[in-house]
């Protein structure tokens, strides 16, 4: 069994509480990681750390868990950006576009799409970022829906049959036809390549009773539960997901006291957090000029908070976790600490996953070097490429 030894950490992120300093980062100082068949099998002091087969020196940067995307709309085809410009000249975002990219993705070959996604996922990793969730949802055809998330499959093993994105042109008069085909056979074509079924609950999109029934067939096949909610306004998306028991609710932009109150009382099992995760995606917020979740107030509630991108061509083409780290720091109040947290363990638990997102002995060697002493530099030198190193499975990636 090949060892590998990561050594002279200043700084070193394993959120893994009740280490380190205490607190929900388990900050270790002067640390070593040792690296054996894919997984963390030792954190400690450098000082003490066992021999290995290969080293890798930190020189005394800092290090932490390679972020954990949560949500991201990969698999798409064609480009978006006069609807972007047309934004910054002050036309209000909708989601009328998707409709636009639904056409160039039924119309896009399979390796037209596979190259996008293998080049996102490749941008991304370069950023930090080791696991990332594809969803569908641009294909809104039985066919198109079933080759989305098997080419996302190949990529990520955290798909999400997104059928129920919005009511595709075809169907623009028949909603309840079309709910049915997500329902039936689309669902049944999908759900070999998908861990999780999604719904954009929103006016324009589907409502509460359509979304239920969506969520409830994929429940029954097998399928995790997560759901876009309330992002263009009030609704009864983030609820919905609670009381269903969706592993997370995503944008959580326009919350009412209820909905921050349902989600602080879906206690986890084991306690550790809020059983439905919120999902702020401040990209889509930047790249729409709408207003930004209050983190402050999720997270003083309780609320088990995570970021991701929702990496899309249309609401928000950034697949840079950094950059959300630094906009959810500035503009939704959260401290450095708890975004790197939200980014990292907060979308694994998103995901319902307790093998990435830490580091410690047992979890999957997903590392991340930055090029700077701290985690604080993520917010603190926003847009400077400050990963140096990317280790997945324990593999090295790539490097600056």
């Amino acid at each position: 069994m090949s060892s590998l030894l990561v050594d002279n950490i200043g700084e070193l992120v394993t959120n893994v509480a009740g280490t380190g300093d205490g607190s929900p980062l388990g900050l270790r100082r002067d640390s070593a990681v040792l690296v054996e068949d894919g997984h963390v099998a030792w954190v400690g002091p450098a000082r003490y750390a066992p021999a290995a087969d290969r080293r890798i020196d930190a020189g005394g940067a800092a290090a932490l868990p390679g972020f954990v995307d949560s949500h991201a709309h990969l698999v798409f085809a064609g480009d978006r950006a006069a609807e972007f410009a047309a934004r910054m000249a002050g036309q209000p975002y909708t989601g009328g576009g998707i409709r636009t990219t639904v056409g160039a993705t039924r119309a896009a070959s399979d390796d037209t799409l596979r190259a996008t996604v293998r080049r996102l996922v490749g941008e991304a990793m370069r950023q930090g970022t080791t696991t990332i969730e594809i969803k569908s949802g641009y294909g809104l055809t039985v066919a198109d829906e079933a080759r989305s998330l098997r080419i996302a499959a190949e990529a990520s093993e955290e798909t999400t049959f997104l059928g129920a994105h919005v009511v595709p042109a075809e169907y623009a008069d028949r909603p309840d036809d079309y709910v049915g085909l997500v329902c039936g056979p689309m669902l049944a074509a999908a759900a070999p390549y998908a861990r999780w079924v999604d719904v954009f609950c929103e006016r324009g999109a589907f409502d509460a009773d359509h979304a239920r029934a969506i969520l409830t067939v994929g429940q029954a096949a097998g399928l995790g539960v997560r759901l876009h909610a309330n992002q263009l306004g009030p609704g009864p998306g983030v609820r919905l997901g609670v009381e269903l028991g969706a592993a997370s609710v995503d944008h959580c932009t326009h919350l009412d006291d209820a909905d921050v109150s349902a989600l602080a009382d879906s206690t986890a099992p084991d306690g550790s957090g809020t059983a439905t995760v919120a999902t702020l995606l401040p990209g889509a917020e930047f790249s729409t000029r709408s207003p930004y979740p209050d983190a402050r107030r999720l997270l003083d509630a309780g609320v088990t908070v995570a970021l991701a991108t929702d990496c899309n061509p249309g609401s928000s083409y950034t697949s840079s976790m950094p950059f959300c780290v630094a906009l959810a720091v500035r503009e939704m109040r959260m401290t450095p600490a708890e975004a790197v947290w939200a980014a990292t363990a907060g979308g694994a638990r998103a995901l319902r996953r307790t093998d990435i997102g830490v580091l410690r002995p047992g979890a999957r060697a997903d590392l991340t070097i930055l090029d700077a002493p701290s985690h604080l530099h993520l917010a603190y030198r926003p847009g400077v490429p400050l990963i140096h190193q990317v280790l997945h499975n324990g593999v090295p990636q790539c490097r600056s």
